[in-house]
């Protein structure tokens, strides 16, 4: 079984430690982007994973498929073109300060690609779930097309497709766009879907009364109503007490009920990006494994809450890793 993934791959930079942008000159570099993250994480867990992109025809482009590929990512439908790589950069939070981001990936290979360049017969050629993420079509109308493309040939083909909502409001703002007009057609087409209540909120244009388990509950039966072929949503809540120390639970509702885990203590957090996408990787992973909404929801939560402690954009835990959470922290020999 191949699960394919269409997204833009960027490089991310951030200041090492925790220091503030340019406090001294140097950066560090990581891969990232919301697909690959998921694809990265599923292929650490023994997935046949493939990426569908764009990348630069220069050394940074080169640089982001020998990462995929050594991480098992199939990288034979990521196009490469003359242009610029998209990047962002990213100051840690720390204490009481939060993380920031600021997007240098305007105008990319990737974003700047003809809605009718991707060739969907052969990107799709054997995979079995196609995965797709909100920060595509938020980037421009090239990328909104070719995302909605993606999903109705993979419906065409019986493929089915699973989506996270990733709102980011900062790259919707940048063009003359209508997110709810096509998210709303993007997750016409899925099955499973990463989302909160506050996702639904916006896809509906309906607020949810009531609080936490209730309020979610209410969410997911109006999303059930609104999409006929969604038959599974997942989320997370969190609670920051500070940058070091979130208090993180999972939850899966289906058609029939829902289950959502007990919270657990994340502290010394090292990197909380990629925490989202490690989620969806865990929970794809139980679905993949035969498993039902809570053993998705406790892959999902096992393997965000590992996310956290490593640096970089993406989960490279493996099945042992996932096998052993929650097992306790003293040394394993």
């Amino acid at each position: 079984m191949t699960i394919a993934f269409f997204g833009e791959v960027m490089l991310r930079l951030s200041p090492p430690g925790r220091e503030l942008l340019l406090q001294t000159p140097k950066l560090e570099v990581n891969v990232g982007g919301a697909e690959a993250n998921v694809a990265t994480g599923l292929a650490c867990l023994g997935h046949d994973v493939r990426m569908i992109s764009a990348v630069a025809d220069n050394p940074l482009g080169g640089a982001v498929i020998g990462e995929l590929r050594r991480r098992g990512v199939d990288t034979g439908s990521v196009a490469i073109e003359p242009g610029r790589l998209g990047l962002y950069f990213l100051t840690p939070g720390a204490g009481l300060r939060a993380s920031e981001v600021v997007y240098d990936r305007a105008h990319s290979v990737f974003a700047t690609r003809a809605a009718d360049a991707w060739d969907w017969d052969a990107a799709l050629e054997g995979v079995t779930r196609l995965h797709l993420s909100g920060i595509t079509p938020a980037l421009g109308a090239n990328t909104a097309e070719a995302a909605i493309a993606a999903a109705e040939a993979a419906g065409a083909r019986g493929i089915p497709v699973s989506f996270d909502g990733n709102y980011r409001a900062k790259l919707w703002e940048a063009w003359d766009s209508d997110p709810r007009a096509v998210l709303g057609r993007l997750i016409a087409h899925a099955d499973v879907l990463f989302g909160n209540h506050r996702d639904v909120s916006l896809l509906l244009g309906k607020p949810f009364s009531g609080d936490g388990p209730d309020r979610r509950r209410e969410a997911a039966e109006a999303a059930f109503q609104a999409f006929p072929k969604l038959r599974l949503i997942a989320s997370t809540a969190r609670h920051v007490d500070d940058a070091d120390s979130h208090r993180i639970a999972a939850r899966v509702d289906t058609r029939d009920g829902a289950h959502q885990t007990d919270e657990v203590l994340v502290a010394g957090i090292v990197d909380r990006i990629g925490a989202g996408d490690a989620f969806a990787a865990g929970v794809l992973h139980g679905l993949l494994e035969g498993g039902d909404a809570r053993a998705a929801a406790e892959a999902g939560l096992a393997l965000t809450c590992l996310k956290h402690s490593l640096p970089g954009d993406a989960s490279l835990f493996t099945r042992a890793d996932l096998a052993a959470f929650g097992e306790g922290l003293d040394v394993r020999r």
